[in-house]
């Protein structure tokens, strides 16, 4: 059997001071998601933040200025939402703090390795603000007793501690980071064409027991009417 061929793409956040996220830079990420998922030679996407910081969260100085902040956190919503629909696997490369909205991006992927000295989660409530939106994929990931150890404190997550609970699969140095999330992605490429299998991995999640079984079903019985 002819191994998989594998091709990374990568999509950075890139924004202001700790890569904030205003609409135009979530817009961006989004965009990149979209036409790394839609091209067929990729087979696994990493996300990461530019320079040494993974992402500090929604830009508050740019709603404090004028912006909308509904727009903000309507932004921020439906970038959380697209990062479970792609069919290719994504990998967060944390290079730095993920704060904030930040750590509801990690807590999205698939996949994430973290760096020793950095941390991860909400520190929203230390400043008088509950995180409304970025609170979601935490709780996904981790249930609520584990999330609310970081939301309810506003104390972000050491890497160790967030190796601990499963809300990163690694921690590793700056010079490995990259080729642990590269190891992961290349064996995720054996599924990264099974017929719908990762979006549904995350569409079983919020489903009751019963009715994914029987989803399952359906879905089982397509992949093979599609062959």
């Amino acid at each position: 059997m002819n191994a998989t061929p594998v091709h990374i793409a990568t999509v950075v956040i890139d924004g202001p001071e700790r890569n904030l996220l205003n609409p135009e830079v979530m817009a961006a990420v989004g965009a990149e998601l979209t036409r790394a998922n839609e091209d067929p030679t990729v087979t696994g996407i990493i996300l990461t933040g530019a320079g040494e910081a993974f992402c500090g969260g929604l830009d508050l100085a740019g709603i404090r200025a004028g912006g909308d902040p509904v727009e903000y956190a309507r932004s921020l919503a439906e970038l959380l939402k697209l990062l479970p629909q792609p069919v290719k696997p994504v990998a967060a490369v944390v290079n730095g703090d993920a704060v904030a909205s930040g750590g509801s991006i990690v807590a999205a992927c698939d996949f994430a390795v973290i760096l020793p000295d950095a941390t991860v989660g909400s520190y929203e409530v230390g400043v008088n603000v509950w995180p409304m939106v970025a609170q979601v994929p935490m709780i996904k990931r981790l249930g609520a007793r584990a999330a609310m150890e970081n939301i309810g404190s506003g104390d972000p997550f050491t890497a160790q501690r967030a190796l601990e609970l499963g809300l990163v699969n690694a921690v590793a140095p700056a010079e490995k980071l990259r080729g642990v999330a590269e190891a992961w992605l290349t064996r995720a490429a054996r599924g990264a064409g099974v017929y719908g299998g990762r979006p549904f991995f995350y569409e079983i999640d919020e489903m009751p027991y019963e009715a994914a079984l029987d989803l399952s079903l359906e879905k089982f019985a397509a992949q093979f009417r599609a062959n």
